[in-house]
């Protein structure tokens, strides 16, 4: 499916492009709203690479990520970045995550981005299931993800390595049955 769009009231994802690089550098590189992802920050040259694999992604067959930019719609600004990852290991199955500028935060796009994601995965790319991973200690992602519906598994233990230490995961998912469209 090339290409992505998809709406809310607020926001819509879109396929990134390479003007995107310093939008997306400005939430990658950023030590606050990296705290709880799964890496360090990034350099500009670094998302740059990672804004280039994703937009040679975008037109592979078949297509295995998703890797978007979150709009406001608005002021047609890039505040965030999300992302469906096809499982290999399960069938009709995807790993799904997503980062908002801190400025974005606490006004409800985290809520309005998860189920843009979770609606792209069960109605458009009829996926089973949609799972993903949050640091233990980012209660607002788990406060997100259980607003959208999702149900928290368990605790995936050692699971990243970040700053020298390995850190656990808690899991949160969907399946295809529990998804509820927006009205």
């Amino acid at each position: 499916m090339y290409p992505v769009q998809r709406s809310s009231q607020r926001l819509s994802l879109r396929e990134l492009t390479i003007d995107d690089v310093d939008a997306v550098f400005t939430i990658y590189g950023d030590q606050e709203a990296t705290e709880h992802l799964s890496f360090e920050p990034r350099t500009r040259d670094q998302v740059s690479q990672i804004v280039a694999r994703s937009i040679a992604s975008a037109t592979a067959e078949p297509r295995s990520e998703y890797a978007l930019a979150v709009i406001e719609r608005d002021t047609n600004t890039l505040i965030g970045y999300g992302r469906l990852a096809m499982d290999p290991h399960q069938q009709r199955a995807a790993t799904f995550g997503f980062a908002l500028r801190p400025e974005a935060w606490g006004v409800g796009y985290g809520l309005e981005t998860v189920r843009l994601l979770l609606g792209l995965g069960f109605e458009d790319l009829g996926l089973h299931r949609i799972w993903g991973a949050r640091s233990p200690l980012n209660e607002a992602s788990a406060k997100t993800m259980t607003a959208a519906g999702m149900v928290q598994e368990g605790i995936i233990r050692a699971h990243i390595q970040k700053a020298g230490r390995w850190r656990d995961s808690v899991v949160h998912s969907m399946l295809d049955d529990e998804w509820k469209p927006s009205v």
